[in-house]
């Protein structure tokens, strides 16, 4: 199915990079030939009633914070020519996060600005895959001037589970429309089993008109999240596909893993599905 409706949650601080970042999400949806909705929510805060000139400027900052986000995603639909709409709202600051998932249910994709080593932002993406249904592409800030808004050339994390299978599904669309497809499993040892996986996928992609190569990357000693991050970086990936947490969510909290690794820094356009 293509994509044809896209999500951009507008959160933070109207910081430059962040701004970029909604630029670079605009054109991405562009090139995909989609709507894109962005949504900008002001956190509810009861404060009781005084005459106490901080919290007034601090609240009007707020407000101010939500205009600019919503202003900038408004000037970069109108440079890109893109079908588009903005909403605002006013919610619970405990509540955004969900409420925000919950608008991603009506999407096809959700792309979301991410800062690096941001627990706030991470807290965002757990929520957004776990309670809106739908394939998250994170746009990594720190690196918002080098990314493309086309994606030529696509890796896919492999790992044999369910969840990366969901996330090619997802993915397929992009697959599809990209020059190169490099299908990666990080293991130190090349199993039957791990070779049999891989060219089934490759075979299967053809099957929808993306044609994929296999390959190994082994570990040495290294992480997963970190492999595969510097694999990509050195092979000039400009989009990752993955799974979202192949162990359960309260290990890889304690003790990181792929996920949180990717999220916390990602090292390009990273599509990731629950």
């Amino acid at each position: 199915m293509p994509i044809k409706d896209v999500f951009l949650p507008l959160i933070g601080q109207p910081r430059e990079p962040t701004l970029a970042a909604i630029e670079k999400c605009v054109a991405v949806a562009a090139d995909l030939g989609a709507r894109i909705t962005g949504l900008a929510l002001e956190e509810d805060i009861f404060v009781r009633p005084k005459a106490v000139l901080p919290d007034d400027l601090e609240s009007a900052a707020e407000a101010g914070d939500v205009q600019q986000l919503l202003n900038a995603f408004n000037n970069a639909a109108s440079r890109a020519g893109i079908r588009a709409q903005s909403r605002s709202g006013k919610v619970p600051a405990d509540q955004v996060a969900v409420t925000l998932a919950e608008y991603a249910r009506f999407s096809d994709l959700s792309l979301i600005p991410v800062k690096p080593h941001d627990s706030r932002t991470e807290a965002v993406i757990e929520t957004f895959l776990f309670e809106s249904g739908r394939p998250l592409l994170l746009c990594p800030e720190h690196l918002v001037s080098e990314l493309r808004t086309d994606f030529e050339n696509v890796m896919i994390a492999w790992d044999h589970s369910a969840r990366a299978a969901r996330a090619v599904g997802d993915a397929l669309p992009i697959l599809q429309a990209a020059a190169s497809v490099r299908i990666v499993t990080v293991a130190d040892d090349k199993t039957e089993a791990i070779n049999r996986s891989g060219m089934d996928l490759v075979d299967h992609l053809r099957e929808h008109g993306a044609y994929a190569s296999f390959e190994t990357v082994q570990a040495g000693g290294s992480s997963i999240g970190k492999v595969l991050g510097s694999w990509a970086q050195s092979q000039a990936i400009d989009a990752i596909v993955m799974g979202a947490y192949r162990h359960s969510r309260l290990n890889e909290i304690v003790w990181g893993g792929v996920t949180k690794t990717v999220i916390g820094q990602p090292p390009c356009w990273v599509m990731i599905s629950h």
